[in-house]
């Protein structure tokens, strides 16, 4: 009797133990099923897509671009030869796609392409503040807080076309936002440079003088276009911002070679191919 009682525990133990282990196994190839069934509907994409980045200087890392903006006759003597009046203007921005970007290293005279359906092709030198964070309504004595870098930078504009556009009344984004439009050097950390408030500023095609101004110059401060930016859109870090070419804005031609000049930063030059 007593052996029977011994045998039945322990067979009931084993029972137990076979339950428990079943029951685990069971989790267990259930959790891999659901497991290996989301990773398998997980969304990929059909194709990659290229991220844009700029080099920074005396850095391995480099700067991911995740908008472009613009602003618009920023110097004063800049918007009256574009019939407008700096007096009165608020500031007004546009964007340009962030492949729209053509990296031109140090010491190196780039290659730069005459764009398709043009004949009045202009240069429009300019510093590009970069941005490392952002966010919505930024008071002006906190916004370049936000600013991790400088460039040097051409807005390349397709002149007759913005034009036509414009006496139409219609988006002239045409103008602006094309291939290779947004020409800059590499961005300078501001741990390295400070922040570019003031400074001579200029550009000669085939060493003669087109445009030279002063950085102190411009209606709006770099500090107040990301404040202002700031209420219309939410800014983030990857963000780069064109803050305004000065006046004598004009044509540029096949073999036509740019030199930019910003001072505190290294010079930057294109050929028009």
């Amino acid at each position: 009797m007593r052996n029977r009682i011994i045998q039945e525990k322990a067979v009931t133990t084993i029972d137990r133990r076979t339950v428990i282990a079943t029951g685990a196994l069971a989790l267990a190839g259930a959790a891999a099923q659901t497991g290996a069934a989301e990773a398998k509907a997980a969304p990929k994409p059909v194709f990659s897509v290229a991220m844009t980045t700029i080099p920074i200087v005396g850095e391995r890392d480099v700067f991911p671009v995740r908008r472009i903006y613009c602003i618009g006759r920023n110097y004063a003597a800049h918007a009256i030869e574009r019939g407008s009046d700096p007096t009165r203007e608020p500031p007004f921005f546009f964007q340009k796609p962030t492949d729209a970007i053509q990296n031109v290293p140090v010491g190196v005279v780039a290659d730069h392409p005459y764009p398709s359906l043009t004949k009045n092709y202009h240069h429009e030198v300019e510093l590009v503040a970069a941005l490392k964070s952002g966010g919505t309504d930024i008071a002006p004595e906190h916004a370049l807080d936000h600013v991790y870098g400088y460039a040097l930078g051409l807005d390349m504009t397709r002149r007759d076309l913005q034009n036509e556009m414009s006496a139409q009344k219609k988006p002239w984004e045409i103008g602006k936002s094309f291939d290779h439009a947004a020409v800059l050097g590499p961005i300078h950390p501001v741990s390295k440079v400070g922040h570019l408030t003031k400074g001579a500023i200029s550009l000669a095609i085939n060493g003669k003088v087109r445009q030279e101004s002063d950085l102190s110059k411009m209606i709006w401060s770099v500090a107040e276009q990301i404040s202002k930016l700031s209420e219309a859109f939410e800014l983030k870090a990857g963000d780069i911002i064109y803050s305004g070419t000065p006046e004598n804005v004009g044509p540029v031609v096949k073999g036509d070679v740019l030199l930019c000049k910003l001072e505190t930063l290294p010079d930057m030059s294109i050929r028009i191919v």
